[in-house]
């Protein structure tokens, strides 16, 4: 992998990320595959969004279909017929949160699995050789991921295990990885400042090619998770890609920006589409609204996305009301579009050097629309 930061705007950077299936241009949304498809989307609808890498998971494939499956496939690209560059998490999240009765030593985590309750344990040299079957791009480090509410001595210990983890990781990653792989270190830390800076200090010292934040955005404030952004931006390597795992809402996305973040993915986008809520410029929709009944608007007139060029709002709210596929398939269509073009735009905004009045004008009118869809959406059901 190379990577260089193009243009700077104040924290806000635009870099160029070639990797063996192409050139991903910073920042950059990554719509998620979690099962090797992006729900309700076919490749070629993800190539007409404008998606240049989508993220896949490796704890998920591992159990279903299985790696031997996905290896005599050819691996993640040839098996899910997208030839662009793609991510894959390690599952430590996933472990943390689907996992019953699971149990993490620093030898690596026992659980059960969320499909059929068999039982595995996996430990970061058991990941990479998974992470190497499926053959991404970029692949991550074993982590450990604790609660928003943790502790501070349990937020120290999974830090602590997670240094651990990377060491190991990158260890077998040099044994079993790929040639055209990259390995990205992941920082913990959870709402500590100190402990971020540790973690920073530990993670960076095993030395990787890129860094995701983790541990942000699982039940903490906006607050504390930009002030997290503030810490991390002073810390980490300037001339490496930083990845904020599991973002994926407009003022998050812009805030991460302006705090440095390069990389950012979510599955919020497809879920709020297949229970009929949008994204648009002004704010978020709620297709089930009767306000939109008689609406022969397109979702976001400013979208040009298949959705919005051929499709009403009353249209997409009859079939979501209809229970009908291609109502969530639309909203889903539009949703990541929407995502991905807000973060090229910002890309523009920092290459031209206003950035910051992008977000401002951006955020302005997204929380003001907002505030009247919610208005709307309360008079149209009677409160």
């Amino acid at each position: 992998m190379k990577f260089h930061v193009v243009a700077s705007d104040g924290f806000a950077r635009a870099g160029e990320m070639v990797l063996s299936h192409g050139v991903v241009h910073t920042p950059v949304f990554m719509p998620v595959g979690t099962q090797a498809t992006v729900k309700t989307l076919s490749p070629q609808e993800l190539l007409e969004a404008k998606a240049e890498i989508i993220l896949s998971n490796a704890y998920h494939l591992y159990l279903r279909p299985g790696i031997d499956l996905i290896r005599a496939a050819g691996g993640i690209h040839r098996f899910m017929g997208w030839e662009k560059p793609v991510l894959t998490d390690s599952g430590g999240f996933q472990v943390f949160s689907l996992a019953k009765l699971r149990k993490i030593t620093d030898e690596g985590a026992r659980f059960q699995s969320h499909i059929d309750g068999s039982y595995h344990f996996l430990t970061p040299e058991r990941v990479m050789e998974i992470e190497s079957a499926i053959g991404a791009d970029i692949v991550m480090a074993f982590d450990q991921c604790v609660a928003a509410d943790a502790s501070y001595a349990e937020v120290f210990d999974a830090l602590k295990r997670t240094t651990l983890w990377a060491k190991r990781s990158k260890e077998a990653f040099e044994k079993v990885g790929q040639s055209y792989q990259t390995l990205f270190g992941i920082v913990q830390g959870g709402i500590f400042e100190d402990l971020r800076r540790l973690s920073v200090e530990e993670i960076v010292g095993v030395g990787f090619e890129g860094y995701a934040i983790g541990g942000l955005s699982v039940g903490e404030t906006k607050q504390d998770m930009y002030r997290m952004l503030n810490v991390l931006n002073s810390v980490l390597p300037f001339d490496k890609p930083r990845y904020l795992m599991g973002v994926g809402v407009p003022e998050d996305i812009l805030y991460g920006i302006e705090l440095g973040v390069d990389m950012f993915d979510c599955v919020f986008p497809t879920r709020a589409a297949r229970n009929a809520l949008v994204f648009t410029h002004d704010g978020r929709l709620n297709l089930r609204n009767k306000a939109l009944e008689y609406d022969f608007r397109p979702i976001d007139e400013e979208c040009d996305c298949y959705a919005c060029k051929n499709f009403t709002r009353a249209y997409i709210r009859h079939l979501h009301r209809s229970g009908e596929i291609l109502g969530l398939r639309l909203a889903s269509i539009h949703n990541v579009t929407f995502l991905i073009r807000l973060a090229q735009r910002a890309r523009e905004a920092i290459l031209e050097g206003n950035f910051a009045e992008f977000k401002r004008t951006f955020l302005s009118r997204y929380q003001q629309g907002a505030f009247l869809h919610m208005m709307e959406g309360e008079v149209s059901s009677g409160k």
